[in-house]
């Protein structure tokens, strides 16, 4: 006689509780300052620019956490994580431009456009982990990348495929038009995305995935096929990746041949790296850096880019679990040590933070500002009109900084090993 059916399982309470608070944090993040900047306007609306920069980091948000399927959970390093995405845009404007479809459902096309590069790399990559696969995966995203330009008929060419978010189907009174609407799909979009990924980083399923990313050889000893898994991983994250291609797709109304590129790909590996792979939130608090350099820090001057591989480097250096790694260490020293001796630590490191800045800033911004002058109104362009008087006190006051810089991060170090010491003798 057959057993009964066993019933499913509901999700452990623990797990309800993170996804709602996740979503709680979304919709705080995302919708608290529109609401704010309306509240504050005359005219009750909220400012394009904040509108703009929100929606740039919703569509970061989940580009980063749809790469870090591959990177954290699978442990595949790609350099071409930018062509399922900028595919999956480009299914999804091509579509809108010949298929009456409403805009709300158009981020699901571009994810199934990601899904199908995401299969068709699997077919080349998916027997392949390390060095291998981060290799084919760049010869992949290249070629993408080559083929933008070769058919300008399908890629747009230079002007890239336009859409009209009003020429759609209106949803419940919203055309889509006015960018508050098209900003709400976005939002919408984001924190959906954002809360089935972690959802799905809650089955057993991701820890077979882990498994795989740990040991594959035990893996396939225990009867799984780590090829399977990292297709299957491989999908899932080119289906979230055309999402967010495409909701990036609704922000700027274009799909451009630039979004398939090298650059698109770095960017979200750093995004992802500097957040942090091992935390599901790491991808998210990478993102929001992302943006305020690419928005923030970009607005003010052109040397952001040099800015953003200095703290690249600095992150991996100091923090190689990222941003919210270092948030985790510090809560364990905090836990172990109290807060007079982590407050001393903290008040070295921020020393050394601002010192650091102190030298490191002007001296970037002046160096720009003799290259290129003050032509383009560059936050370093008074340095170029500076006296050789002036000049020779700067550069004193720059290497004093440096000299305080160092001071503060051996101060650092020597109270890191102070820390380790007590917990060797306990």
């Amino acid at each position: 006689m057959r057993n009964p059916p066993v019933p499913a399982r509901r999700p452990p309470p623990r797990a309800s509780v993170r996804c709602a608070a996740l979503a709680t944090l979304l919709v705080l993040l995302l919708g608290a300052p529109p609401l704010v900047s309306a509240l504050a306007s005359d005219t009750h609306a909220p400012q394009g620019w904040l509108l703009a920069a929100l929606a740039q980091a919703a569509t970061m948000i989940v580009f980063a956490l749809s790469y870090n399927l591959l990177l954290g959970e699978t442990g595949l390093l790609s350099f071409g994580h930018a062509a399922p995405a900028g595919l999956g845009a480009l299914v999804a404007a091509q579509c809108f431009n010949h298929y009456p479809v409403a805009l709300p459902l158009l981020p699901f096309v571009g994810g199934l456009g990601g899904a199908v590069f995401g299969a068709l790399t699997a077919l080349v990559a998916a027997r392949r982990a390390g060095t291998a696969f981060a290799m084919i995966t760049l010869g992949l995203g290249e070629l993408v990348a080559a083929a933008a330009w070769a058919l300008p008929d399908w890629f747009g060419g230079e002007a890239g495929v336009a859409i009209d978010r009003a020429s759609g189907p209106p949803l419940g009174g919203w055309t889509f038009g006015p960018d508050r609407e098209a900003y709400g799909v976005i939002a919408a979009w984001c924190v959906l995305a954002s809360v089935a990924l972690f959802a799905l980083t809650r089955t057993p399923f991701m820890r077979l995935v882990n498994a795989v990313r740990d040991n594959p050889v035990r893996a396939a000893a225990l009867g799984c096929s780590p090829a399977r898994v990292r297709a299957a991983m491989l999908v899932g994250s080119g289906f979230f990746a055309g999402v967010a291609g495409t909701l990036a797709l609704i922000n700027v109304e274009l799909a451009a041949s630039e979004s398939v590129g090298i650059a698109r790909s770095g960017a979200v590996l750093i995004a992802t790296v500097t957040g942090g792979a091992a935390s599901f939130l790491g991808p998210v608090l990478g993102a929001l850096v992302w943006v305020a350099f690419s928005v923030g820090i970009a607005s003010v001057t052109r040397a952001w880019m040099l800015y953003v591989g200095l703290f690249f480097v600095v992150v991996v250096l100091a923090a190689p679990d990222g941003l919210a790694g270092l948030a985790l260490r510090q809560r364990e020293l905090l836990a172990r040590h109290g807060w007079r001796r982590c407050a001393t630590l903290w008040a070295w490191a921020a020393l050394a933070v601002a010192a650091a800045l102190g030298a490191l800033v002007p001296a970037v911004q002046w160096a720009y500002a003799v290259r290129f002058g003050d032509s383009y109104g560059d936050a370093g362009a008074g340095f170029a009109a500076m006296t050789s008087g002036v000049a020779g006190v700067l550069s004193a006051v720059l290497v004093g900084c440096g000299v305080v810089a160092a001071f503060a991060v051996r101060r650092v170090v020597l109270v890191m090993r102070a820390f380790e010491a007590t917990e060797g003798r306990q």
